[in-house]
């Protein structure tokens, strides 16, 4: 196998993995507080990593990359609290589209700046990705453009994860992933702390939100090793897909509805794929 396809195929496992944690974590918290779901799998996430990492006798980096790696967690924890809030709020307008985006843009850009510009399907590649994002992303239903400045903060959380991950350099996968699981699950407990509020949850859904956890935290582990074998921005541009996975479970086992532009914003995204693989 060529060496320039194991990113690839690193970013598209991640894909598939936090595709399947979002549909999960989405059916969980529609029958339960959806930061409790997140409190518990970010919960699990944390002690998947940590035993692989002791297991695998993981070499621990350097106090720089623990910190770069622990900004990761911390700002995507915050990202993926401010897009829940605004989720909840019902300011679905442009809240998922514009995070998603931005969250798949910034780093994009910030890997061009830093490793140069790639070829030209590649570029092809990432305006595909980018379109497929958007259709998938959107709601299906018209919705105002409250939630804007939220939308852009959730973005910015989730394109610093990227960043910052990116920032730990060859330090071990694992030991990443476990710094950064720990600091997304210390900002959403004390999130959880200042909400005081009283939340039950049936076992069964709280299976799946672990469940849900320990897929998130395997997909940030495949992604720190796409990002390591390869380029930043086509990682991200190729793990930002995973949408794509979620809404074609939610087609089809829970039969909603899958509108045409999102029919467009998949195929645009399996187009994608190839192209970016060319580098």
């Amino acid at each position: 196998m060529s060496p320039q396809y194991i990113p690839v195929i690193f970013s598209l496992i991640a894909v598939v993995c936090w595709g399947v944690s979002d549909f999960l974590g989405g059916y969980a918290s529609k029958k339960s507080d959806a930061f409790l779901v997140t409190l518990l799998a970010h919960a699990a996430g944390f002690c998947l990593m940590l035993t692989l990492t002791v297991a695998n006798h993981a070499i621990i980096p350097t106090r720089t990359s623990q910190l770069w790696a622990m900004a990761a967690g911390a700002l995507g924890g915050l990202g993926l609290a401010l897009f829940y809030g605004a989720l909840a709020s019902g300011r679905m307008g442009l809240t998922a589209p514009l995070a998603a985006i931005l969250g798949a843009g910034i780093p994009t850009a910030f890997g061009i700046a830093v490793q140069g510009i790639p070829g030209p399907a590649p570029i092809v590649g990432f305006v595909l990705a980018v379109l497929g994002i958007w259709l998938i992303s959107r709601p299906d239903a018209t919705a105002g453009r409250e939630g804007l400045l939220m939308a852009v903060l959730s973005g910015l959380g989730f394109a610093g994860f990227f960043i910052c991950i990116n920032r730990t350099g060859d330090a071990s996968a694992l030991w990443s992933a476990s710094y950064s699981r720990f600091a997304s699950l210390f900002i959403v407990g004390i999130i959880m702390l200042i909400r005081r509020r009283s939340v039950a949850i049936d076992w069964s859904t709280a299976a799946i939100g672990l469940c849900a956890g320990a897929l998130d935290s395997t997909g940030t582990l495949l992604f720190i090793r796409a990002d390591q074998t390869g380029r930043l921005d086509a990682a991200v541009m190729l793990t930002s897909l995973y949408p794509v996975v979620t809404v074609l479970l939610a087609r089809f086992i829970l039969k909603e509805h899958f509108s045409r532009w999102k029919a467009v914003g998949v195929l645009a995204a399996l187009a994608a794929v190839p192209l970016i693989a060319m580098q």
